[in-house]
């Protein structure tokens, strides 16, 4: 439990600095992705594009 936590940490900071590059290809604005500002601060937490792009590496990782 607690290594799935590490991962899902792990993932959204990476997501989050290939934010930029990936809006481009439209991930990040699915429905399950949250923005909102917090203190003047714009904060977004990719929960369902962090578990798209986790299936996809996973069956990538798979077949290889």
């Amino acid at each position: 439990m607690f290594r799935w936590l590490i991962v899902i940490f792990l993932a959204l900071i990476i997501f989050s600095s290939a934010l930029p590059w990936l809006e481009k290809l439209g991930v990040g604005q699915l429905p399950g992705d949250v923005r909102f500002k917090l203190f003047g601060k714009q904060v977004f937490l990719p929960f369902a594009s962090t578990i798209l792009l986790s299936t996809v590496v996973f069956l990538v990782a798979r077949i290889i």
